[in-house]
């Protein structure tokens, strides 16, 4: 039987594993965003520093995934860490729909995102 204070490892593998993969795909969804366009409402250094995020996030992401794995669903991640990836996806949701805005009013075809 399982000590209470961890966590339920087909628990974690049922919600957690689902959870890094969507993190993992907004997340490399907006970095080819930044990566392949000038965000026109972004200095050249806000657009950078967003990028680094995400870059700083996706190792995160990774390197729990990798613990999950490693450990067959017994390891799990604070909220502490979620909280954060999620603030940051956020971010990136609305940079990413007010572009599409702006290009739309632009006349210019919305590139996907």
């Amino acid at each position: 039987m399982l000590s209470p204070n961890l966590p339920e490892p087909e628990l974690l593998k049922t919600v957690l594993e689902p959870l890094l993969e969507d993190f993992q795909y907004w997340f490399a969804r907006s970095r080819a965003l930044l990566e392949t366009e000038k965000i026109s409402f972004l200095s050249s250094e806000e657009q950078a520093d967003l990028l680094a995020r995400i870059r700083e996030a996706q190792q995160e992401v990774d390197t729990a995934q990798m613990l999950l794995k490693a450990t067959d669903g017994k390891a799990g991640v604070e909220m502490d860490v979620i909280i954060p990836w999620h603030k940051l996806l956020t971010e990136c949701w609305k940079v990413s729909m007010r572009n599409r805005m702006e290009k739309a009013n632009s006349g210019k075809p919305p590139q996907v995102s």
